[in-house]
């Protein structure tokens, strides 16, 4: 299954569910509770253990097939400085890796393909690549591949959304590199092949979990100039990597075959190959029944269906992740490179605010999603159990309140049609961007219409339909000004931090919301006091409790991931932080699949 970074890494996923009739009148909830009961399942999401239950040895040469669930192709932008969607890092960890490996608090360690030492200041890491490192193509990895990725990344030509993030932008010279005036990054010393050394303008504490740790292969990838580099084929066709396996064949958009790297660092993977292949989740049930899949990242709207299997197994964990609603707030200055708010629509946070008062998200965590997901309480999830603040209620459903809000910001019923007009007495109408992705998510997206119907507001999907995954994206990505609100989620990553998310200058801030106060906390968070884990935390609260009152995005719900495994698969676990390099200890204990 896909193991998530060490270094700060969102990628934006698919937001869908199970059949809801209709707004109800049960509360919300406020996020530490277990999912309650609904009539249909009760799922006790501690039960899911996080490791395979296999104790049998596996066979040699073994293979297996890997479900990659989506009603989409993968795009196949096959590199961790360009690819935008979740589908494609999933193709990704199989044959490349970060040079870190991490542990359970996602802190980088020494025992990856890379080790560090921070200097007495905590301005200057210095990165140590192994010896035995290579990229599958045989050529080492070097100290040169990793500070490419840096000059790519920085580059005035760069077309991929990672400058924006924060410790980045924070290394020395970066910013004149970005602008031109200078031909390399001045903080970046190359002190031989496999050892270099990057000095930050200031200590932040989220260098330990968010540094970039990707190296490029500067060899195969030199020759390219950067602002055609992700489109070529060299990413699209033929990736390299100095994972476990390798890319043997692709094709596009719908399988990868991978094959076994004999040279891989840590040891000869377990496994002679892996088949990946995409799955519409509308079969996916019975694809692992049959045993046509060995793993699946499981669609939640299917666990009920799914229970009680003979031939796979369930494991499971929080996900580094969250649901949420999204405003467009304004738009992406590229030019300058900041967020502007200039969208007057929704300028007024008691519109917002209604919205979020509006919706029931108990009742789509324990009914649409089966009690694997639960009303989000702000805009940490709990798989940061430090900074999660566990004081932070949120917003819980209050249809009353909702309309109460909506009086007061001169949002009336006019015309007496049950539909609320403009405070200047117009039409009000909210156009709304929704995912398509399994038989429940028109149901979910007609559920958060109907919510909002309640309280009187007139809200309609964007063209009358869903949207495909990469449509979806281009869309919210580009500002269409068809899209008003946008429902999806975000994947962390496993930096706390969640500036690369909501700063003013990142392109990941898809509302655009920006603020004074914004700035400031944000800043707070990754500042030199802040390595005092009282004094952050103390940021972080304010942060959350802040963020909940403006709302330029309403969280929704956290998530609880499950994925099947066949019983004949040996060595998985489901862990985030400790097994970045698991695919290697993956065997399988049978040459067929169990079925069913």
């Amino acid at each position: 299954m896909k193991k998530k970074t060490s270094v700060k890494f969102f990628s934006l996923l698919v937001a869908s569910g199970l059949l809801l009739s209709a707004c109800t009148n049960t509360t919300g909830g406020d996020g530490k509770k277990k999912p309650a009961s609904n009539g249909k399942t009760e799922v006790n999401v501690a039960s899911f253990p996080k490791t395979v239950k296999n104790d049998k040895q596996p066979i040699k040469d073994g293979s297996l097939t890997y479900a990659l669930v989506s009603d989409t192709p993968f795009e196949g932008t096959l590199n961790y400085a360009f690819y935008d969607g979740d589908p494609d890092s999933q193709v990704l960890g199989f044959f490349d890796l970060p040079l870190f490996s991490t542990n359970a608090d996602y802190e980088i360690t020494n025992d990856g393909a890379a080790t560090y030492k921070l200097s007495n200041d905590n301005k200057t890491i210095t990165v140590k690549i192994k010896d035995n490192v290579n990229w599958s193509d045989g050529k080492p990895v070097t100290a040169q591949d990793y500070e490419y990725s840096f000059l790519v990344i920085g580059n005035k030509d760069y077309t991929g959304v990672r400058y924006g993030d924060a410790i980045i932008q924070s290394i020395v010279g970066m910013k004149e590199y970005h602008e031109g005036k200078a031909s390399n990054i001045s903080g970046i010393k190359i002190i031989d092949q496999k050892t270099l050394s990057i000095t930050f303008d200031k200590a932040n504490p989220s260098l330990l979990t968010g540094l970039w740790t990707y190296a490029m292969p500067k060899h195969y990838l030199g020759d390219i100039p950067i602002k055609d580099l992700a489109k070529s084929d060299k990413i699209h066709k033929t990736p390299i990597g100095f994972g476990p396996f390798k890319i043997k064949k692709i094709v596009p958009g719908e399988s990868v075959e991978f094959e076994r790297n004999d040279n891989y660092f840590a040891g000869k993977p377990k496994l002679k190959s892996i088949i990946l292949k995409v799955v519409n989740p509308k079969v996916i049930l019975q694809t692992m029944k049959k045993g046509e899949a060995d793993i699946a990242e499981f669609p939640t709207d299917q666990y009920p269906a799914a229970k009680g299997s003979k031939n796979f197994q369930f494991i499971g964990e929080y996900e580094l992740a969250y649901n949420y609603i999204g405003f467009k707030l304004g738009h992406w200055d590229a030019k300058k490179g900041i967020n502007v708010m200039d969208n007057p629509k929704f300028q007024d946070k008691r519109l917002r605010q209604a919205m979020a008062y509006a919706v029931d998200n108990k009742s789509v965590g324990d009914k649409i999603y089966n009690g694997l997901r639960f009303p989000a309480t702000g805009l940490i999830p709990p798989s940061f159990p430090t900074w999660y603040n566990e004081d932070e209620k949120g917003i819980s459903f209050d249809p009353e309140k909702a309309k109460k809000l909506l009086d007061e910001a001169g949002y009336k019923d006019v015309n007496g049609d049950g539909l609320r007009e403009d405070p200047k007495g117009k039409k009000f109408h909210v156009n709304f961007l929704s995912m398509s992705g399994g038989d429940i998510a028109e149901p979910l997206a007609k559920f958060y219409m109907q919510c909002w119907k309640n309280v009187g507001l007139d809200v309609s999907l964007v063209d009358g339909r869903l949207a495909e995954f990469n449509s979806f994206y281009k869309m919210v990505e580009n500002d269409d000004p068809k899209v008003d609100i946008y429902l999806a989620a975000w994947a962390t990553g496993t930096d706390v931090d969640p500036y690369g998310l909501y700063g003013r200058d990142v392109p990941f801030n898809y509302t655009h919301f920006v603020s004074d106060k914004n700035d400031q906390l944000l800043a707070d968070g990754h500042s030199e006091k802040a390595f005092d884990h009282a004094y952050r935390k103390k940021i972080y609260d304010e942060w959350q409790s802040y963020m909940n009152d403006e709302l330029p995005v309403i969280p929704t719900l956290f998530r609880y991931k499950i994925s099947a495994i066949n019983n004949r698969v040996t060595g998985l676990k489901a862990s985030y932080g400790e097994d970045q390099y698991g695919w290697a200890n993956v065997g399988v204990s049978n040459e067929n699949p169990d079925v069913e």
